[in-house]
C-alpha cells in the first residue's frame, strides 16, 4: 500500500475523501452540473501570468500551460521536442514515479505536445482536483530536473523514434516541406527534426534546460482551463505559480513571418504526396489580420464529403471522379501572424497528376466568379460550422486561446468568429482566389518525381 508520505498534500486530501465517503456520493449532482453553457473564455492577469478559463458545465476539467516555445521559437533543432519529452519527469520535489502514481490515484491524465508556435503541458482530471493539478503543472515548469541520464535513456530515444516515423510519412514530409518553402525560417522550421538533422551537435540536457528557462517565463506562458471557474483558477495559479520567473533568461525571438513561395521535390519510394499552398490568414485570435474569406475558400475547394453516400458539394469532391486513385483535402493552417492555405493530394503518382490539374482549374473558376449561389451558401455554412466546432472543441479552443494570449492577441471567442464568416461575400471570395493565383504558390512533391508534376506544368507562379 502506498504510504501517506509519498503523496502531496492535495492528493492526500483527495484520497481521504475517497476513503471516508461512499463512492456513490463522492461527486454530488451539483458538482456534475456546475459551470455554465457558455463557450466564451474569461481572461485575467494573475501576478504576471495570463489566465483564461471557460467554465463549461460538467464534472471534469482540462488544464494546460501554453508556452511560446513551439518549433518557430527554438534556437536550435530539436529543443522543442526535447522540452516536451521532459514534461512530468523527475522534479526537485517529486520523482516521475510519484507524479504518475498520485495522478493515477486521482484518475488524472497527463500529456504534452507541441505545435509550430506553442508547447502544451496538459492535465485532465475530476473538477474538484483542480488545486492538485494546478500545483503539479506549476512544479513541472519551474522544478523539473534536466538530468543527463534521463536525456540519454529516455528523451533522446523518443526523439529518434520520432525521426524514423517522420521519414516514412510522406504526407507529413510534404507538409513540412511546404512550410519550409513558404516561410523559410520560423514557421518554416519542421514540426519534428528530420532524420538527417545533426541533433548531437545541438541537443543535450543542458541546452534543453537553458531553453526551458526562457520558455517557462511569465511573459511566455498562459494557463488555460476548460471546466473551471475563473475565480478558482486564478486563486490556485496565484498560489502555485509564484516561482515562475518574471522574465526570460534569453529572449525567444522570431522575425515577423514573410511568405516566399517556391518549389521543392523529394524522391521517396514509400508513397506519394503533393501539396499546393498559398499564403493564408492569421488565426482569429490575432485580431485585424484575420481573413474569414480564406476559411470559406478552403471549404469551397474541400475535397472530402461530410455527408454519407454523397460526393459532397465542394469543387474537388465533385471532380474526384476524374482522378480515381487519389484523394484531396484542403486545410488552412492559421498562425499568430500568417497562414498557409494547403491543398494536399495522396495516392498514385498518375492520379495525383490529374487531381492537381483539377484543383488549379477549380481555383481559377472561383477567381472568375464561376460558382453557383448554392455552392457559395454551402461553403459559408460549412466554414462557419468548422470554425464553431473547433471553438467548441475543448482541445482546439484551449490551444487557440493560450497561443493567442502569449502572442499578444486575444482569447478564442466562439460567437465573434461565426459572425465574421457570415460576413464573407462572393466578391471577397473571388478577390481572395484571384490574389492567390496572381501571387507565388508553394509546391512540394514527395514520391515518384518522374510522374509528379512541376509547378509550371500546372500553370502556377513560383
Amino acid at each position: 500500500m502506498i504510504s501517506r508520505s509519498a503523496i502531496g498534500g492535495n492528493a492526500q486530501l483527495a484520497l481521504r475523501r475517497q476513503c471516508c465517503v461512499k463512492p456513490a456520493n463522492r461527486r454530488s449532482l451539483a458538482a456534475a452540473v456546475s459551470g455554465s453553457t457558455s463557450f466564451s473564455y474569461d481572461t485575467a492577469n494573475v501576478g504576471g501570468v495570463k489566465v483564461a478559463s471557460r467554465d463549461v458545465a460538467g464534472p471534469t476539467t482540462k488544464l494546460a500551460v501554453i508556452s511560446k516555445a513551439g518549433t518557430r521559437y527554438q534556437s536550435a533543432p530539436g529543443l522543442t521536442s526535447g522540452l516536451e519529452q521532459f514534461a512530468f519527469k523527475n522534479t526537485h520535489r517529486r520523482s516521475a514515479l510519484r507524479i504518475t502514481r498520485e495522478s493515477e490515484l486521482l484518475g488524472g491524465q497527463l500529456t504534452s505536445y507541441h505545435t509550430r508556435e506553442a508547447l502544451v503541458i496538459e492535465a485532465k482530471f475530476l473538477r474538484e482536483d483542480l488545486p492538485y493539478f494546478t500545483e503539479l503543472l506549476g512544479e513541472v515548469i519551474t522544478q523539473t530536473k534536466y538530468t543527463a541520464h534521463e536525456y540519454h535513456e529516455e528523451v533522446e530515444h523518443v526523439i529518434k523514434l520520432g525521426q524514423k516515423k517522420l521519414l516514412g510519412d510522406v504526407a507529413e514530409l510534404a507538409i513540412n516541406s511546404a512550410h519550409g518553402v513558404a516561410f523559410h525560417r520560423g514557421l518554416g522550421t519542421p514540426l519534428f527534426p528530420s532524420s538527417s538533422t545533426p541533433l548531437t551537435k545541438y541537443l543535450n540536457e543542458s541546452s534543453i534546460a537553458q531553453f526551458a528557462s526562457s520558455a517557462y517565463a511569465k511573459p511566455n506562458i498562459a494557463v488555460v482551463a476548460n471546466g473551471a471557474s475563473q475565480a478558482e483558477l486564478s486563486k490556485w495559479v496565484g498560489e502555485f505559480f509564484t516561482e515562475v520567473p518574471s522574465s526570460s533568461a534569453t529572449t525567444l525571438s522570431s522575425e515577423a513571418t514573410k511568405y516566399y513561395g517556391g518549389e521543392e521535390r523529394i524522391a521517396h519510394d514509400g508513397g506519394n504526396s503533393f501539396v499546393i499552398a498559398f499564403p493564408g490568414s492569421s488565426s482569429f485570435t490575432a485580431g485585424s489580420s484575420y481573413k474569414p474569406e480564406i476559411a470559406v475558400l478552403a471549404a469551397l475547394l474541400g475535397g472530402k464529403s461530410h455527408i454519407k453516400w454523397s460526393p459532397g458539394f465542394s469543387l474537388l469532391s465533385k471532380a474526384a471522379s476524374s482522378f480515381p486513385g487519389a484523394s484531396a483535402a484542403t486545410t488552412h493552417f492559421a498562425y499568430s501572424d500568417a497562414g498557409l492555405l494547403s491543398i494536399q493530394f495522396s495516392g498514385s503518382a498518375s492520379a495525383i497528376r490529374s487531381a492537381t490539374t483539377e484543383a488549379v482549374k477549380a481555383l481559377k473558376s472561383i477567381s472568375e466568379g464561376s460558382i453557383s449561389k448554392e455552392d457559395f451558401t454551402k461553403a459559408v455554412a460549412s466554414a462557419k460550422y468548422n470554425a464553431l466546432e473547433e471553438g467548441q472543441n475543448i482541445e482546439a479552443g484551449l490551444v487557440a486561446t493560450g497561443s493567442g494570449l502569449v502572442h499578444g492577441g486575444k482569447a478564442f471567442q466562439i460567437d465573434q468568429i461565426g459572425k465574421s464568416i457570415e460576413g464573407v461575400s462572393v466578391d471577397k471570395l473571388k478577390s481572395a482566389a484571384k490574389a492567390l493565383l496572381e501571387g507565388k504558390a508553394t509546391v512540394s512533391a514527395v514520391g515518384d518525381l518522374y510522374i509528379l508534376p512541376y509547378a509550371e506544368e500546372l500553370g502556377l507562379k513560383i
